[in-house]
């Protein structure tokens, strides 16, 4: 056993050892409470090992790959990223990851057996360039922490690491919306107060789903004209409390205010009326939520559940939803699975999700004439490169009339007695 003592206290068996003193004093670490002498000892094993490596359970000539994933997991991405972001990691570790290359140790691992794997992914299966790179960047992410943080090897193979050249032909194509689109929509639809007014709140805002979504009433500061965007709306497996839950924006920089238009404004105000209408209507069977806080392991609140009002009885920490169905039902993002469903069959506007909204805005804003800080701003992005880059998009008719506008500054008498090309005899 070393340096680890093992004592049998009344009923059960306790471990201690002795650790670094602290001013001169000796200091121990122990812990009691197990039913068996083997189950101590291995207790007292795995402890004593944690302590000489400074508190991590693995040392680099040992660990696998598939264990190290587990342990990444648990220390480092439910602690630092966001519930979303958390289950596509955990999906791409369980599907591809553990499968193909957990077997082997870390420290094993090499940029070429590494490069040969990902060839190998993009070769067998035909995904969307975008999932290739979201399993790229999980490797690259594990790895880097191994090295740099937890220190479990020396050297991180994925440093060069990139995706093959990929002919990406799955590639999304993101939908603009023009008005006439827009009109038909909403004449379908006038009978659906909810999906109409959420959706003419994404189209004059540029809001994401999710932060529409999550909007309460609180939320909404009519005095002074402004959406206050304060969280997002996310939904988990569904259990007796249901499935929704409310955390904070995508970044920092999400978290913002937006000026609400006329158009915004009359929408909201209205449909709030109709709201308390819909309350005094429904009596004691509409339904009403509150918020829940939810704490990780060291008790710190990392979120919040929408959770509903057991016998309509009101919760200090209420949720008036601003979203939900005439009878004050909540269900999160799926009070637009059925319109879009109509959208895509019935109307004929194929391809289009409630996510371009925002795409439709910053691109119509940006042709007419708005800085692009200010449209990065109000779509909650810090550098402008990511407005550009990814919310900015062109169409046949506006690559047409990028072509007649060159055509009206550049043309001449002398280009056009030039181009006749008139045959001289």
């Amino acid at each position: 056993m070393g340096n680890v003592t093992i004592q049998k206290r009344g009923k059960y068996y306790q471990y201690k050892f002795e650790v670094a003193k602290v001013e001169g004093k000796r200091k121990f670490i122990n812990k009691s409470g197990f039913e068996t002498k083997d189950e101590t000892i291995k207790a007292g094993n795995i402890a004593y090992t944690e302590y000489l490596n400074t508190g991590l359970s693995f040392k680099e000539k040992a660990i696998s790959f598939s264990d190290y994933l587990d342990y990444w997991y648990e220390n480092y991405c439910e602690i630092n990223l966001k519930y979303n972001t958390r289950r596509t990691y955990k999906t791409i570790m369980d599907k591809y990851l553990k499968p193909e290359l957990g077997k082997y140790r870390l420290s094993s691992l090499t940029s070429v057996k590494l490069n040969s794997y990902i060839v190998d992914l993009c070769n067998r299966y035909n995904y969307k360039k975008s999932y290739y790179k979201n399993i790229l960047k999980v490797l690259k992410n594990c790895f880097r922490i191994a090295t740099d943080v937890y220190g479990f090897i020396r050297y991180n193979p994925t440093l060069t690491l990139k995706l093959p050249k990929i002919e990406d032909e799955k590639a999304f194509k993101k939908h603009l919306y023009n008005k006439n689109e827009i009109d038909i929509i909403l004449d379908r639809f006038k009978d659906d107060d909810t999906f109409t007014c959420a959706f003419i709140t994404s189209c004059f805002t540029g809001m994401r789903t999710g932060e529409v979504c999550s909007l309460t009433w609180d939320d909404i500061d009519f005095e002074n004209r402004v959406i206050n965007v304060r969280h997002t709306v996310y939904d988990k497996p569904k259990d007796n409390k249901g499935r929704w839950y409310i955390g904070t924006t995508k970044t920092k920089q999400g978290t913002r205010q937006i000026n609400m238009c006329e158009t915004v404004y009359n929408a909201l105000m209205n449909y709030k009326k109709k709201q308390q209408y819909m309350k005094k209507l429904y009596g004691k069977e509409y339904c009403t939520y509150h918020f829940e806080d939810v704490l990780n392991k060291y008790g710190k609140v990392v979120e919040q559940r929408i959770v509903k009002n057991i016998g309509n009885i009101l919760q200090i920490n209420k949720a008036d939803m601003v979203f939900t169905r005439p009878d004050g039902k909540y269900v999160g993002r799926n009070i637009l699975n059925y319109p879009f469903k109509i959208i895509h069959k019935e109307l004929g506007i194929e391809n289009c999700r409630f996510y371009d909204l925002r795409g439709s805005y910053a691109t119509i804003n940006l042709r007419n004439g708005i800085e692009i800080r200010d449209v990065a701003d109000i779509l909650g992005h810090k550098y402008i490169e990511t407005t550009e880059n990814f919310y900015i998009s062109s169409t046949d008719e506006t690559r047409k009339d990028v072509s007649n506008v060159f055509d009206n500054l550049m043309s001449s008498k002398v280009i056009d007695n030039i181009i006749k090309y008139e045959i001289v005899y």
